[in-house]
């Protein structure tokens, strides 16, 4: 079995060289099982030192000229050898016990893809409050967030990868398909919960004290939303980290 783990990176510099860090880490979970893996970055268009900082970590880097998340992720796949599909964003941590997890699923044979809670790094009490609601909510609708997906190599070529018609909510048009492709191939599609994936909070003050309210009514109610503007998803393409 082999593991292509997929970071896309646009910017990142000041964050990216302890992403990967803590991946390498992470991926002491497959040695017990014998798995290989491969660590690649797709550098989508950044201006700073995003590439040198992946190629010294040992990452195979790919480009992807065209400053869009879905695009970055489907080009980094593209290079993938693997039999399985890792993606974790450039500010997100994962543990050797959410890879665990993720491996029992795989080894179960009847599961096709997967996502996993969230933790944020940081404090911001309206979200904080709000995290265990969220949480049920992205298990009861299994919806993906884009900091930790897994998915059989074939599954994601079979279904097109990630939609190029979004510029925000790209997991969640995924989940959509994969919900389908799952009831279709009567396999599973689940969200690990034992070792939530650990994502940064940095745009916290992006975010009004609406905004955690916001989201969970959009994730029990209207799960179909994806930004399909770039204008109206600026805040995940502004140039500043």
């Amino acid at each position: 079995m082999r593991i292509s783990i997929v970071v896309p990176a646009f910017n990142e510099e000041k964050i990216l060289g302890a992403t990967l860090a803590q991946i390498k880490s992470a991926c002491g979970a497959f040695a017990p099982v014998g798995w290989e893996t491969e660590l690649i970055v797709c550098d989508n268009n950044s201006t700073d030192r995003t590439a040198a900082i992946a190629q010294a970590a040992g990452a195979i880097v790919v480009f992807e000229p065209v400053n869009q998340i879905s695009r970055a992720r489907n080009t980094g796949a593209a290079r993938a050898t693997g039999d399985w599909l890792v993606f974790v964003d450039a500010d997100s941590r994962p543990g050797t016990g959410l890879f665990a997890d993720m491996i029992e699923q795989i080894r179960s044979g009847d599961c096709l893809a997967g996502g996993a809670t969230l933790q944020w790094d940081r404090k911001h009490l309206p979200i904080s409050w709000m995290m265990p609601l969220l949480n049920a909510g992205f298990r009861w609708r299994r919806l993906l967030h884009g900091a930790f997906i897994f998915i059989e190599t074939a599954t994601f070529r079979q279904l097109g990868g990630f939609s190029i018609e979004t510029f925000s909510g790209e997991d969640w048009e995924l989940s959509l398909r994969l919900n389908q492709r799952a009831k279709e191939s009567n396999r599973r599609f689940v969200i690990l919960y034992r070792h939530p994936i650990v994502t940064s909070g940095r745009r916290f003050g992006d975010y009004s004290v609406l905004t955690p309210f916001k989201v969970l009514y959009r994730t029990i109610f209207v799960p179909r939303r994806i930004q399909i503007s770039r204008e109206a998803a600026r805040r995940w393409y502004d140039r500043r980290r």
